[in-house]
């Protein structure tokens, strides 16, 4: 009669003491892996080291759950509704980029991926842009700051070209062609950022990282397969920022296909 009582007392304890450690009901938590791709815009349709059908067959070996694209929220709308009308592209934005326009807009109608659009660009912040470093090249004041910057283009130019590979696409979605890039870029960010505003080098990647991080949240421990497809020239920066979050996984292009 006691070893019964006893064992009822146990029963009621484990009852009360609720799920243990183990318990089915445990959220797992995965983290996305995240890909940077570098494209060369109208660069695609000039080297075939990096052509269309090069591009076409990457994407389908990465295979992406979501892909966040170098396109304005406010230009998005427009540009899907073309592509569904007459599989055309009409948005003038968007038609600059043959990535979109032959190659992924395409894919999504045989693959299952979300596009998703993060560009931080205007019109408006690109006109200006252009207009202030117009200014400042024909500026006598500043004839060294543009000697400089243009002084590091050539060098950034040539290093690229002296690598024998400036169209290879794993070349360019390497750390090699990063660091190569960031002589100009860096010097081009540190002369012109604050002057240029929103159109200055660190703010608008600033601008691009926030919708990026936004679509970063939304499909937070989901365990996806993130792809993000900007000008080359961005990747560098994207990935010191990503490198900063702990929520992501961040792999190379090599590790998604293979060489």
């Amino acid at each position: 009669m006691r070893s019964l009582l006893y064992l009822t007392i146990a029963l009621i304890i484990l009852s009360c003491s609720g799920p243990s450690s183990t318990s089915t009901n445990t959220k797992e938590h995965k983290k996305n892996e995240v890909l940077v791709l570098g494209t060369i815009h109208s660069g695609h349709l000039k080297h075939s080291e990096f052509g269309l059908d090069v591009l076409t067959d990457l994407i389908k070996k990465i295979n992406p759950d979501v892909i966040l694209t170098e396109i304005p929220p406010d230009r998005f709308d427009a540009a899907v509704e073309g592509f569904m009308r007459d599989d055309t592209i009409s948005e003038p934005r968007v038609m600059r980029f043959p990535e979109y326009v032959d190659v992924i807009f395409p894919l999504s109608k045989t693959m299952d991926f979300e596009m998703v659009p993060t560009a931080g660009w205007t019109k408006e912040m690109a006109d200006q842009r252009s207009l202030q470093l117009k200014a400042i090249s024909q500026d006598s004041t500043r004839a060294i700051d543009w000697e400089i910057f243009t002084e590091a283009g050539a060098k950034s130019d040539s290093l690229m070209k002296a690598s024998g590979r400036q169209y290879d696409p794993y070349w360019i979605n390497s750390d090699e062609y990063d660091k190569i890039a960031e002589i100009e870029l860096g010097t081009y960010n540190d002369l012109f950022n604050e002057e240029l505003g929103p159109g200055g080098w660190d703010n608008i990647n600033e601008s691009h990282f926030g919708h990026i991080a936004d679509a970063l949240e939304k499909y937070n421990d989901q365990g996806k397969r993130i792809l993000i497809t900007y000008g080359a020239g961005h990747k560098g920066w994207f990935l010191r920022a990503l490198k900063k979050r702990d929520d992501v996984k961040i792999i190379s292009l090599i590790e998604a296909v293979g060489e």
